[in-house]
């Protein structure tokens, strides 16, 4: 059965932009603005999961300020 949860951790990138890493998971995406980013994340998520594996909810961390959404 699959997680029903996955968590990513949201980053400013060196480069400019954000990328976020999956815990537990080796997913990664990046995006230039927090709303391509929050576009990008389950587009990777599911490319990396079956669609009867793919967890049900998806949280974002920003590790800045410490809120999810």
């Amino acid at each position: 059965m699959a997680d029903q949860e996955i968590i990513f951790t949201v980053e400013d990138a060196p480069e400019g932009g954000y990328t976020a890493r999956a815990l537990g998971y080796a997913i990664f995406t990046q995006g230039e603005t927090l709303e391509e980013l929050r576009q990008m994340v389950p587009d990777a998520v599911n490319c990396h999961f079956e669609k009867e594996n793919k967890p049900r909810l998806i949280r974002l961390h920003t590790a800045d300020s410490g809120t999810t959404s």
